[in-house]
């Protein structure tokens, strides 16, 4: 009878297995970053995705900046977010995991930029417009009713504009010279003006270990939805991709350097709205699951 398990011991059993798995298997913190007008309530689905496919890692949906302090300037967010991620990431001897949705994606960005010694494994960004915005999506109509995306510029592109965090990433391809002269964020990361912190910068994005871009035509909000893979239009609003940009072509921040080593990871998934993406389970198997070992 020895090596039998009666019913009353197998949730002994199944808890000690779940132990024994997450301390064998050494996961990584994970860390998400939520988008504008978000907070950690919508990402509880997404942490049990993880928890379920990854006993016991430690997730944390960060819950700062939720919902309307979105709209704070994006580097006024960066600092909040860098005090939050840097203890996890101290504590993290081999490494954590980022995830970071939407607007999220941008501030993680900013985030590594001034973290030069950052220990990311898996950057995940989750559709996010990582080459800009250019579109009249929801969000736009709600906050600016009375603008059209043609003449959204005349307010981003002014001091008060680059203290809303929208407009810290507007960039209209038709005012290109106001973008490259008035952006105090998207431009600088980007590599698109030249900076004192150009190189510290383009070294934190190199310690990047794995790079993952996920987006899709169906997404609905960002614009183009190639911007999530670092595509954008040019001044005829045709996409050009990312390895045709010019920032990609001159190495300015270190994405050609990443993806030439094979470090970077596309996927393109249709039929997913810009809402569903931390929901959707195929999504979760097919694109994240992998990378968060």
């Amino acid at each position: 009878m020895g090596g039998l398990v009666s019913d009353g011991c197998r949730p002994v059993v199944v808890i000690w297995a779940v132990f024994l798995l997450s301390s064998v298997m050494g996961y990584r913190p994970v860390i998400i970053v939520h988008g504008i007008l978000d907070g950690p309530r919508q990402f509880e689905i997404l942490a049990q995705f993880i928890n379920q496919s990854h006993p016991g890692t430690n997730v944390t949906t960060l819950a700062l900046y939720d919902y309307i302090a979105s709209m704070k300037s994006l580097w006024q967010q960066v600092d909040g977010f860098r005090e939050a991620i840097r203890p996890i990431m101290e504590s993290a001897e081999d490494g954590v995991h980022l995830i970071c949705f939407s607007q999220g994606g941008l501030i993680c960005r900013g985030v590594l930029a001034t973290l030069p010694t950052h220990n990311v494994h898996s950057l995940i960004f989750l559709s996010s417009p990582l080459a800009g915005q250019y579109g009249d999506s929801c969000y736009l109509k709600y906050f600016f009713p009375k603008f059209i995306k043609s003449r959204l510029y005349q307010f981003c592109y002014t001091t008060w504009g680059q203290r809303v965090s929208i407009c810290n990433y507007w960039n209209d391809p038709h005012q290109r010279e106001r973008y490259l002269n008035s952006s105090k964020y998207l431009a600088p990361l980007n590599g698109e003006i030249q900076h004192a912190n150009s190189t510290a910068w383009r070294d934190s994005f190199l310690r990047i270990k794995t790079l993952v871009l996920i987006g899709g035509q169906d997404d609905g909000v960002i614009t183009p939805w190639e911007s999530s893979i670092f595509g954008f239009y040019d001044s005829n609003e045709t996409v050009v991709e990312m390895e045709k940009q010019d920032w990609y072509l001159t190495d300015a921040f270190g994405l050609k350097t990443l993806n030439s080593v094979g470090a970077v990871v596309k996927y393109i998934v249709p039929g997913v709205h810009h809402t569903s993406w931390h929901s959707n389970l195929t999504v979760y198997k097919n694109c994240i699951d992998k990378w968060l070992t």
